[in-house]
């Protein structure tokens, strides 16, 4: 069930990146900042996020070895 949960949640990132909605938006977030520029920012950390969550719960332990 685990493997599965974290394949869903790569695929949803990948979809996720396609960023469609955002290309002719120009709404400013904090006044400065585009805002396709912060989604970006927010679907960094959310793959740092899985990138951590892949190791620590999918990395194969016959390679630590």
């Amino acid at each position: 069930m685990r493997s599965l949960l974290l394949t869903l949640s790569v695929l949803l990132l990948y979809v996720l990146h396609q960023d469609l909605w955002f290309w002719r938006d120009a709404r400013l977030v904090f006044g400065f900042l585009p805002i396709g520029l912060f989604y970006h920012a927010l679907y960094c950390v959310a793959c740092a996020g899985l990138m951590w969550a892949l190791v620590k719960f999918a990395w194969p332990r016959e390679l630590e070895g």
